[in-house]
């Protein structure tokens, strides 16, 4: 059986904590920022935690060695 190997775009947008949930950063921080209120760009600072269906999914398909 070949090795499975993590998809390389999950390993830029995803970390896992040490009890296993998965971080992500906010989306909507790339470009744009003129566009966006002070806002939009203060509240968006900073990661999430991903709901745990959704992050069970990632671990599974995009990170099977994390």
């Amino acid at each position: 059986m070949p090795k499975l190997k993590t998809k390389s775009g999950a390993k830029k947008r995803f970390k896992l904590t040490g009890t296993g949930k998965v971080i992500y950063a906010q989306r909507g921080k790339r470009h744009g920022m003129i566009k966006r209120t002070n806002k939009q760009i203060r509240n968006l600072r900073g990661t999430n935690v991903m709901f745990k269906s959704d992050g069970d999914n990632v671990k599974k398909f995009f990170l099977p060695n994390a």
